[in-house]
């Protein structure tokens, strides 16, 4: 090829970016999947992009994907990471007899929504399932599959996964009125007040 000759473009490489221009390294994963959480939570699944949080992080978009796969993936990593404390719930079965099993489950659950530290993140979580029909299928599988199945094996009666299933719509229900939709006086009244209340009806579902 002549001097004069025009040189060809660098064809774009495919795939995982090379390290220096990608801003992989030690914790880049953890880095993205907390600008994911930010990015959902302040945008919703809607308005949340694969270049934002690949901006948040500092990294390239490529390796957002490279870690995670596409949008709805990235959505399913971050709501598992602000739902892991909910996970804990059939562990909660255990502590004590079936008695009181709808205190227990109603009080760790509602709690969870109670603490400032996760309150928002869950906000996020079910505004974006309402607004959107992939979110509502990350979180629709997360809550029966992960949640409400463990649940349900360890309640022994007939209809278990109908009544933990029903348990779960009571205690969301509760959730989204008290703290998303902020219904009075169910917003204000004192936390001890709902779980003593909405104890009952779980208690009625799951062993009733």
């Amino acid at each position: 090829m002549s001097p004069s000759e025009p040189q060809s473009p660098t064809p774009r490489r495919r795939g995982r970016p090379p390290r220096a221009e990608a801003g992989d390294g030690p914790g880049a994963r953890e880095r993205i999947a907390a600008a994911a959480r930010a990015e959902f939570a302040e945008r919703g699944y809607d308005g949340a992009s694969i270049r934002a949080i690949a901006k948040g992080a500092g990294v390239d978009p490529a390796l957002v994907h490279h870690y995670f796969g596409p949008k709805e993936r990235v959505f399913a990593a971050a709501v598992e990471l602000d739902f892991a404390p909910a996970l804990a719930a059939p562990g909660v079965l255990l502590e004590g007899g079936p008695q009181d099993v709808g205190e227990r489950l109603t009080r760790f659950v509602l709690g969870v929504w109670e603490d400032p530290a996760t309150r928002e993140q869950l906000r996020a979580i079910v505004r974006s399932a309402v607004a959107n029909e992939a979110a509502a299928a990350v979180f629709r599988e997360l809550v029966t599959e992960r949640l409400m199945l463990p649940v349900a094996g360890r309640l022994g009666v007939p209809d278990a996964r109908l009544r933990a299933e029903l348990a779960a719509a009571q205690l969301v229900g509760v959730a989204m009125l008290r703290h998303v939709i902020k219904v009075e006086p169910l917003a204000s009244v004192d936390f001890e007040d709902v779980v003593a209340r909405a104890a009952a009806a779980v208690q009625a579902h799951l062993t009733g």
